[in-house]
């Protein structure tokens, strides 16, 4: 998967400038960088939801895309496993849901709307909705924000069980996270950041 000369401006401010990279099937890859240097507005075009000024997006078109947004952008009148069988063609039963949702979830909270979860909960439910979705590719924006280190890596966990070979690109801050799932490793510098002779990105794959 490849996005080219991929260039974005929100009035006069470029977000995205000339931005080339690839993406290795079946693998994860992490995208890094500051607060500021594009990241969302680069998923947000891979998924269709902003156009860009210039480029092109290539084979992500026709892919079934989940997806961990900045936003948890739950159903909140919905307990958690309700949200992930709303985006299921073939809907699981709740209780197997639940079954697997007691891996990440504490049990109390499953029967209860995810509108009384607090934060941490809501994105674990985010996280596991976008990983038992019937999908193609899986695309996380920021995703282990506001957890703590051992939920972070039962969730991790988590992820590495379910992804099922699925290409999966997800922003973070964190060495760590990115060292915790054997991602490869792409850095994004903001615009105003890059030389004139500097590349947009610099990538580092871990085999």
């Amino acid at each position: 998967m490849k996005i080219e000369n991929l260039t974005k401006y929100f009035g006069d401010t470029p977000v995205l400038e000339h931005l080339t990279l690839e993406f290795r099937d079946g693998r994860i890859t992490a995208v890094m960088g500051s607060s500021g240097c594009g990241k969302t507005t680069m998923f947000h075009i891979m998924m269709g939801i902003l156009k860009a000024d210039e480029g092109s997006v290539e084979d992500f078109i026709g892919k079934k895309i989940s997806a961990v947004f900045q936003e948890n952008r739950l159903m909140e009148f919905l307990t958690a496993a309700e949200n992930i069988m709303a985006v299921q063609r073939i809907p699981d039963e709740k209780k197997a849901l639940n079954q697997i949702l007691t891996q990440i979830l504490p049990e109390e909270a499953l029967g209860k709307k995810v509108s009384e979860y607090s934060g941490g909960m809501k994105r674990r439910a985010a996280i596991a909705r976008a990983m038992l979705a019937e999908s193609d590719l899986i695309i996380m924006d920021e995703p282990f924000t506001g957890l703590d280190e051992k939920t972070r890596e039962q969730v991790m966990e988590f992820i590495q069980k379910y992804r099922k070979g699925r290409t999966m690109i997800f922003s973070t801050h964190q060495e760590a996270e990115a060292e915790l799932l054997h991602a490869d490793r792409i850095v994004l510098t903001a615009v105003g950041d890059r030389s004139e002779k500097s590349e947009s990105i610099l990538a580092s794959p871990k085999a």
